[in-house]
């Protein structure tokens, strides 16, 4: 946290002018939030392991993420966290799962996150460590993904070709170009600025930042049991993306919870009453 804090201090003393390295560092830096006592006793209780994932976008070489795993039954459980976070954001939805009968709960820290050791992360790292457990440890039957793991768990499974029991994704972020352009609005960077990032954004990845909508990418079958949960005050997943995401695909079983906000969410009672209430009548 120190460090983004630095960075976006020196991007707001330099905003007539910023340094396109360093707004492309403000926005791949994921900071990292220390574990509580109550995490990491939870994390004591758990089996660990790592799995490589390929880095094709800052590094082009392997990066490890640790994973955790509790219980082991035969469904298996997959939560994905979302930016600047870490598999233990979990820890009160695991707590809960975890009293579910021949159930596996498995979750990890994406490169950059939590405990896995990477500089920078993105969206498709997440997706390529989905991708990973489901080819070298377990194929989920059931994914939860918060923010832009909910993304990230879509576009894993389509680039998987597999139709998980159950997908529940919570607070997903719909627009991730939008979402880059309030956090540079954040640090006041403005307009001319911010196309220079996204000009080289393009040139980098190689796909505009545009690309990664959602709305436009989901392509899963309208068969497939999927449960959304959000706040429709949610600042950081704006309801008017969600709502026209949602009016695309009427299929999906959305529930709107009234200010929980984007990271409370995860602590809701009442959304992980119905998360475990989902995973329940898995078959």
């Amino acid at each position: 946290m120190k460090r983004l804090k630095q960075i976006a201090n020196e991007l707001k003393l330099t905003q007539a002018a910023p340094d396109a390295a360093l707004m492309r560092e403000f926005i791949f830096y994921s900071p990292k939030m220390p574990l509580r006592l109550h995490h990491e006793q939870l994390i004591a209780a758990s089996k660990q392991f790592s799995l490589p994932v390929f880095d094709t976008y800052f590094t082009n070489a392997e990066v490890a993420i640790n994973c955790f795993s509790w219980g082991n039954g035969k469904k298996k459980v997959l939560l994905t966290h979302g930016w600047a976070s870490k598999a233990l954001d979990f820890y009160e939805l695991i707590v809960e799962l975890r009293k579910i009968e021949d159930l596996e709960i498995i979750a990890f820290d994406a490169p950059g996150n939590g405990s896995s050791i990477s500089e920078f992360s993105n969206l498709m790292l997440y997706a390529d460590s989905v991708k990973a457990i489901a080819l070298n440890y377990a194929q989920p039957d059931a994914l939860i993904g918060h923010s832009l793991g909910g993304m990230a768990n879509v576009i894993a499974i389509q680039e998987l070709g597999i139709t998980p029991g159950l997908l529940i994704s919570i607070a997903p972020l719909i627009r991730l170009k939008e979402n880059f352009e309030q956090s540079l609005d954040s640090v006041s960077i403005g307009a001319k600025h911010q196309d220079i990032f996204f000009e080289n954004f393009a040139k980098e990845f190689p796909v505009s930042a545009s690309h990664f909508n959602l709305t436009e990418l989901y392509q899963l079958n309208p068969g497939i049991d999927h449960f959304l949960a959000f706040d429709p005050a949610d600042h950081i997943s704006p309801y008017p993306f969600l709502k026209e995401f949602l009016d695309k695909y009427p299929a999906i079983n959305a529930k709107a919870y009234e200010e929980v906000g984007h990271y409370k969410i995860l602590k809701s009672a009442d959304v992980i009453g119905d998360i475990i209430e989902n995973v329940q009548a898995l078959s």
